[in-house]
């Protein structure tokens, strides 16, 4: 979802096997890493394959000096049949501690109408913008090659995990390593950042993933709760009493 999840898109021309065939857009996905908020888990478009979850974040920042401080959150994620993608947004709040998070966003998501919903609690506003992803492209996870990075910036590791049974659902893990010289991003020695996700292929999503980075921390992503069942339609339904703003260019 917009600002949301990090997305890399690659369009690729399906192989022609006998006269012309349609072009498949394929979109590599990745989760964890930080804009202007923490990004999480990234939820693609996609028909006919139904869930529910719940979505465990935590994470870990170090203290100068040593030491680190740690925010968690959980949220419930779903999609349908129809590729219609339910999301909420809770307050990060620090682990183990007093407060208790609080949800502040609800996002719906209808690949078919191109809508996006953004339904701020607190402010009893939902934000309506276009939807562009698609639901009938081929989402994959991005993972990196092994070799050497260009104008020598350092080298870059990927390894096979192999398979992995994950609440009851299959899964498929990798993990890349990525080595930046010194110099090459103000860093006086090597800055070695290491990105794994076990990808379960029936729904298209990660259901557990992490990012090691000495820039933005430790963040762990993990699916609990899972459920293969079509998810409750009221999920889907607008929040009634709020504000609607189009804020979709005309």
């Amino acid at each position: 979802m917009k600002a949301i999840h990090y997305l890399i898109a690659l369009v690729l021309v399906a192989p022609i096997l006998s006269g012309a065939q349609p072009q498949i857009q394929v979109i590599q996905t990745r989760d964890g890493g930080t804009s202007e908020v923490l990004q999480s888990i990234y939820i693609p478009p996609l028909l006919n394959a139904p869930f529910t979850a719940i979505v465990h974040t935590e994470w870990s920042r170090p203290i100068p000096g040593g030491g680190s401080y740690t925010l968690v959150n959980e949220r419930r994620v779903a999609r349908d049949s129809q590729g219609r993608i339910y999301e909420e947004r809770w307050l990060l709040v620090p682990k183990d501690g007093q407060v208790k998070s609080q949800m502040n966003v609800i996002q719906i998501a209808d690949p078919q109408a191109h809508t996006l919903y953004n339904c701020f609690i607190f402010q009893h506003r939902c934000q309506l913008e276009t939807f562009t992803e698609s639901s009938t492209a081929v989402y994959k996870p991005a993972v990196a090659a092994t070799g050497p990075l260009p104008d020598n910036r350092g080298f870059s590791s990927h390894e096979d995990l192999g398979i992995r049974d994950i609440d009851g659902a299959e899964t498929h893990g990798t993990r890349d390593t990525i080595t930046l010289n010194p110099g090459v991003f103000g860093n006086n020695r090597p800055l070695i950042t290491t990105r794994e996700f076990w990808h379960a292929s029936k729904i298209g999503v990660n259901l557990l993933s992490s990012l090691d980075d000495p820039r933005t921390g430790h963040q762990t992503f993990k699916l609990t709760d899972l459920s293969f069942s079509e998810p409750d339609a009221q999920l889907f339904e607008l929040p009634e009493g709020f504000e609607f703003v189009d804020r979709r260019h005309r």
